[in-house]
C-alpha cells in the first residue's frame, strides 16, 4: 500500500472520529431534546458526514468538473471548521466532567459515602456547549467576509536560488514567476492590472508563466490580453501550458472546435509576446554563457491530469549547457519523473496546487488541506542537488475566495554556489 493511501486511510479514521465525538457531545447537550436522539437524526448527520468525506475523494481521484469540485471542497471544509470550533468546548466540558468525577470519588473515600451508580453521571454543561455553538459560527462569518478579498491581494515572494554550477554572467540575475492565471475566473480588471504592475515594478531580468492561462476556452483572454501583454522582460517572458490550457474540462461540439480552441490559445501566448515551450528548450546567452530555460507541456501524475509533456523532447541537446531551469506546471511531475529519469534537470518550476485557495500560509510554517495529495505544494523543495518552487497562484477557479493562501509573485534571486544554510529536503 503507497503512502498517499495510507494517509487517506488515517484522514478518513480521524474524520469519522471527530463526527462520533462531536455527535456524542451533541446528544450530551441535549438530553432533554428528543431530536438529537432519534433515528432520523443520527441517520441524516451520518450521511452528510459520509458524503462530504466521499465527495472528497471522488473531486481528488475523478474529474467532476470545476463547479462541482469546489462546491464540494467547500461545504467539506466549512462543515469541518464548525467541527473542530466545537471540539475545544468539548474539550474543555470533559475536563471539568473528569474532575468532578475524580472530586466526588475523593469525597467518596473520605467521607465513606456510597453513591448509586446512575449518580456518577455528570451532565455536559448547557452554558459550554451553547457557547460552543456560537463559537463555531464566528470563523463561517469571517471567511465569508474574507475570502472575496484576498482573491487580488497579490503578494511578492522573495527568494534566492543557489545553483553550484551557475555561470558568472548569470550571478545576481532575478527572475520572476506567476502562474494559474486562470482568466475565465476574473471580474476586476483594475486589480489584475495593479498585480502585473506590481510585478513590473520589480524589475526583473527575465519572467516565467507556468501553466493555466485560461479555465478552458482560449476566448477568455479576450479581455485581459492587453493586461497581460505589459509583462515584458529584457531577457524574455517564458511560458508553458498547465492542465485547464487544453479545453479538456469542456463539452466541444466537434473535435475541429476543440482544435481550434487550442490554436487559438497558442496564438494568445504569442501575441502577448511570450515565448510558450511546448516540448522544447531555448539557450539563454548573456556575455558569452549560456544555461537553459525547458518547457514542457503538462504532466500529471495523478490519472485526472494529462500526461502530454514530453521530457524527451525538451532535453535533447542540452548536455552542454551547465544549468537547465524546467518549467512543468504540475508539481507531482518532479517527484515522479524528474528526479528519478533526469538528474540534469537543476531546478523545476510549478504551479497547479494554488494551495487549494484555502490553508495557513507564513514565513515559517504552512498548511493546506492539499499537502495530504501533494507532498510538494507551495514553496521550495530540495532533493540532493536539484529543485522544486511551486507557485501558488496568480488567479483562482472554482471557489471564488481565498483563504491564508493569498496570490502570489515570485522574485528569484539566482545565485552561483552552495546554499549556505545548507538546506536540503
Amino acid at each position: 500500500m503507497t503512502e498517499q493511501a495510507l494517509n487517506i486511510i488515517l484522514i478518513i479514521a480521524i474524520l469519522l472520529l471527530i463526527d462520533l465525538y462531536v455527535l456524542h457531545g451533541i446528544r450530551g447537550a441535549f438530553k432533554k431534546w428528543k431530536l438529537p436522539h432519534s433515528g432520523d437524526f443520527t441517520f441524516f448527520y451520518w450521511f452528510i458526514s459520509v458524503s462530504l468525506i466521499a465527495g472528497l475523494l471522488l473531486v481528488i481521484y475523478i474529474n467532476l468538473g470545476i463547479g462541482t469540485r469546489a462546491g464540494f471542497l467547500m461545504a467539506f471544509f466549512l462543515v469541518l471548521l464548525v467541527k473542530l470550533s466545537f471540539l475545544p468546548f468539548l474539550l474543555i466540558d470533559d475536563l471539568r466532567r473528569l474532575l468532578v468525577l475524580r472530586r466526588n470519588r475523593l469525597q467518596r473515600k473520605t467521607e465513606n459515602i456510597i453513591i448509586p451508580p446512575h449518580e456518577h453521571d455528570i451532565p455536559r454543561s448547557e452554558f459550554l456547549m451553547k457557547a460552543g455553538l456560537l463559537a463555531s459560527s464566528i470563523p463561517l462569518a469571517g471567511i465569508k467576509l474574507s475570502m472575496p478579498k484576498a482573491l487580488y491581494d497579490y503578494h511578492v515572494k522573495y527568494q534566492t536560488m543557489y545553483l553550484p554550477n551557475l555561470p558568472k554572467a548569470f550571478d545576481g540575475i532575478r527572475l520572476g514567476q506567476i502562474s494559474d492565471i486562470h482568466s475565465g475566473s476574473f471580474f476586476n480588471k483594475k486589480a489584475v492590472l495593479g498585480g502585473v504592475e506590481m510585478l513590473l515594478k520589480e524589475k526583473t531580468d527575465l519572467i516565467f508563466f507556468t501553466g493555466d492561462l485560461v479555465n478552458g476556452q482560449a476566448i477568455e483572454m479576450k479581455n485581459y490580453q492587453d493586461i497581460f501583454s505589459k509583462v515584458k522582460a529584457p531577457l524574455g517572458v517564458y511560458s508553458s501550458l498547465g492542465n485547464h490550457d487544453y479545453g479538456d474540462y469542456g463539452i466541444w461540439p466537434s473535435p475541429e472546435l476543440k482544435k481550434k480552441n487550442h490554436e487559438d490559445l497558442i496564438a494568445t501566448h504569442k501575441n502577448m509576446g511570450w515565448d510558450l515551450l511546448l516540448n522544447e528548450h531555448r539557450r539563454l546567452k548573456v556575455d558569452g554563457e549560456e544555461i537553459g530555460i525547458l518547457g514542457i507541456e503538462n504532466w500529471g501524475e495523478l490519472s485526472m491530469f494529462p500526461k502530454y509533456g514530453r521530457m524527451d523532447l525538451a532535453t535533447k541537446n542540452t548536455d552542454d549547457l551547465p544549468v537547465k531551469l524546467l518549467l512543468s506546471h504540475d508539481p507531482s511531475h518532479w517527484r515522479a519523473e524528474v528526479l528519478p529519469k533526469y538528474p540534469q534537470i537543476d531546478a523545476m518550476f510549478s504551479g497547479h496546487t494554488h494551495g487549494m485557495q484555502f490553508g495557513v500560509r507564513t514565513e515559517h510554517f504552512q498548511w493546506s488541506p492539499i499537502e495530504y495529495i501533494y507532498k510538494e505544494w507551495a514553496g521550495m523543495y530540495n532533493e540532493g542537488q536539484q529543485q522544486l518552487y511551486v507557485n501558488v497562484g496568480y488567479g483562482f477557479v472554482g471557489l471564488r475566495g481565498r483563504v491564508g493562501i493569498l496570490p502570489e509573485i515570485t522574485i528569484f534571486t539566482l545565485k552561483a554556489g552552495q546554499d549556505p544554510s545548507g538546506y536540503r529536503s
